[in-house]
């Protein structure tokens, strides 16, 4: 859609279709006044509860039958009853039979006849009862479906978009997986939201970018929004195993034995090279932005060492480019859903989103700030939009200090050389402690004491020239807050949250499936030091065409590394440093050799998107300030990120 026409339509919708709900809608509301908020009139004891599966005109089994998902259906009766249509909200996912969703690991479970009798997390419990039917798809070749688990492909996104059309009236479904008896979405408007976290998040973001007609926003969490960058940045392997392994691992013992051409297909097409390959184009959402019609929440964890930061960037920079609306929030957290860091504003901001979106109420939402942030642990803070107006990409430039490896940065161009060599057994959280100290393994620069508060919003890249020794190396570049904060711990075990045992309810339970779940609070750590943003590539990534070659030892390369959007204000007394070493251990895997890489100074430079640009951070460079001691962190310890990780199956 035109960025004109998406822009417009976001507000000629609530304009025409509040006139109609008024009438008609699911909550009582006075002859005079337009609804501004869905009410829970319906049972959610008596909803229909029903299955349905949906045919993906696609046959990944090569049975010479087509695929059919499995879709179970959760919607207030009495609309039904009255014959007036519904909206959906979808939740797409690998994980309702394998795995589980949500805090408490939620699987689906079924009555005597088949028919959905827990659909995990809060949504069918709390929306329902508001007017709206909640849907859960199983991804093909999981759960209840047929097909097979591609990894973010053409099966993966074909099921959930043929459900979107379903429900629009453009596609086909039954009333059993291998029956004829057709079932018809006849109780929908056809309106849809998609949710979920992590995978499930990444499907709402694939079928947006198909631009299917009826999905009307989507709520990615956590998301993907290009699965090459899950497994690589810029060439660095991040994970030991590749696509085929975690179709495996979510894939029914039906499909394995069935799939076994897609695996195939998956190890020849995702090589360890990580060379960009066809494969990876094809699971590239950012590169189908331009189709995007449904509006866009993105939740995501700024410390989510899973789906890393890399996700948001560029996906939120294409949506904004193609006049996408968009809202974003920002936590402390790794990979944590926010109904377990932020529950009681999320449930009520994603009602509103929803009742904006889905039901046309002008209840105010697309006028408030497009950003929340998490400053400190549970303390938010809002942008009008984000980045922030007034944020710029300022060149700062290391130099050489007083003993090697201790640099400084700052906005004159440097000279002379540094050197490290690759040490896999260090991470970025050794590197930050020992910042100030000589050490072999990194270089590290660092300004003087801030003077006031300079606040970086966005992306940042690091461009290195670097001569290497060995025909192989890979780079890491963080930036890092120097000074004493209380943060949330990513690096526990909760990524951020503790699980209490005392519960809070959302909505009505039935005996099999309840609204209640367990409080969480946040997990903290005093801290030394700050990670902010990262990044990551292999030297042999150099030319930027998606390809490696070997090196040249002793020849010099120049090579840009894209770091992660993030959200952070450095305060006064503290100090901000630039990182450049080899392995980050935990976070990308080594290369075959141990080099040895020498710095240009001359050519080595890394842009940050400061809020005032270049001036402000001259103002909070110049004069003096007290240092804040940094201290060697004793609460978040070295990252923890396991060869065979599997996004959302933590939390």
């Amino acid at each position: 859609m035109p960025k004109r026409t998406r822009l417009t339509t976001w507000r000629t919708l609530a304009t025409a279709a509040t006139a109609a709900l008024t009438a008609t809608l699911l909550t009582p509301v006075t002859a005079h006044a337009a609804p501004r908020e869905s009410r829970p009139v319906h049972s959610y004891d008596n909803a229909i509860r029903e299955a349905v599966w949906v045919d993906t005109g696609l046959d990944e089994e090569r049975d010479g039958r087509t695929d059919r998902v499995a879709v179970d259906i959760v919607r207030p009766r009495e609309p039904d009853r009255r014959g007036r249509k519904v909206p959906v909200i979808m939740d797409a996912s690998p994980y309702y039979s394998c795995c589980g969703r949500g805090n408490e690991s939620q699987k689906k479970t079924y009555d005597a006849d088949g028919d959905i009798e827990r659909m995990p997390l809060f949504y069918d419990n709390y929306f329902v009862p508001r007017g709206y039917a909640v849907v859960g798809v199983d991804l093909a070749g999981t759960n209840r479906s047929d097909g097979c688990v591609d990894v973010g492909g053409r099966s993966d996104i074909q099921s959930a978009k043929a459900v979107v059309d379903w429900l629009n009236g453009r596609g086909k479904a039954y009333t059993s997986r291998t029956g004829t008896e057709r079932a018809r979405a006849d109780w929908t408007n056809g309106r849809t939201g998609m949710i979920g976290k992590s995978w499930d998040g990444t499907i709402a973001n694939g079928v947006a970018a198909t631009g299917v007609e009826g999905l009307e926003t989507i709520v990615p969490i956590a998301a993907i929004s290009s699965w090459y960058e899950y497994y690589f940045d810029q060439g660095a392997p991040l994970y030991d195993s590749g696509p085929d392994w975690l179709s495996q691992y979510v894939e029914t013992p039906e499909a394995r034995a069935a799939c076994g051409a897609v695996q195939r297909e998956l190890v020849e097409g995702a090589p360890r090279t990580g060379d960009l390959t066809p494969l990876w184009t094809e699971r590239d959402y950012v590169r189908a932005a331009k189709k995007v019609r449904a509006s866009v929440f993105l939740v995501h964890g700024m410390q989510d060492l899973n789906v890393r930061m890399q996700h948001v960037g560029p996906w939120w920079d294409a949506l904004a480019e193609n006049g996408v609306k968009r809202k974003v929030w920002l936590s402390q957290t790794g990979h944590v859903d926010p109904f377990d860091f932020r529950r009681d504003a999320w449930v009520r901001t994603l009602h509103r989103w929803f009742d904006h979106e889905l039901l046309g109420f002008d209840n105010g939402i697309d006028r408030e700030p497009m950003a929340d942030i998490e400053r400190a642990p549970d303390r938010w803070v809002t942008s009008a939009v984000w980045p922030p107006r007034g944020t710029r990409l300022t060149t700062l430039r290391p130099a050489e200090g007083a003993e090697p490896g201790v640099g400084t940065l700052g906005l004159r161009r440097g000279k002379g050389t540094e050197s490290f060599t690759d040490d896999p057994g260090l991470s970025e959280t050794d590197w930050a402690a020992r910042v100030d100290t000589p050490t072999p393994d990194k270089a590290g620069f660092v300004t003087g004491p801030l003077t006031r508060d300079l606040r970086l919003a966005g992306a940042s890249e690091v461009t290195v020239t670097t001569t290497p020794s060995t025909p192989t190396a890979h780079l890491s570049a963080v930036l890092v807050d120097l000074g004493p904060a209380t943060i949330r711990d990513y690096a526990d075990s909760g990524e951020g949250v503790t699980t209490l045992p005392e519960r809070t309810c959302w909505g009505p339970s039935t005996d099999g499936d309840s609204s209640c779940f367990k409080e969480t609070r946040a997990t903290t750590a005093d801290v030394g030091h700050t990670v902010v943003s990262r990044g990551w590539a292999d030297l042999g990534n150099h030319a930027g065409d998606g390809r490696g070659e070997p090196l040249t030892p002793g020849k010099r390369y120049t090579l840009t590394l894209d770091l992660a959007a993030t959200d952070h204000v450095v305060p006064a007394g503290h100090r901000l440093a630039l990182i450049v070493a080899g392995t980050d251990r935990g976070l990308i895997d080594p290369p075959a050799d141990t080099p040895t890489l020498t710095l240009d100074l001359s050519r080595t430079s890394v842009r940050v998107p400061f809020t005032g640009g270049p001036s402000a951070f001259a103002r909070a460079t110049a004069g003096t300030h007290a240092l804040t001691p940094h201290a060697a962190p004793d609460g978040v310890g070295r990252p923890d990120v396991t060869a065979h990780r599997v996004p959302g199956e933590a939390r």
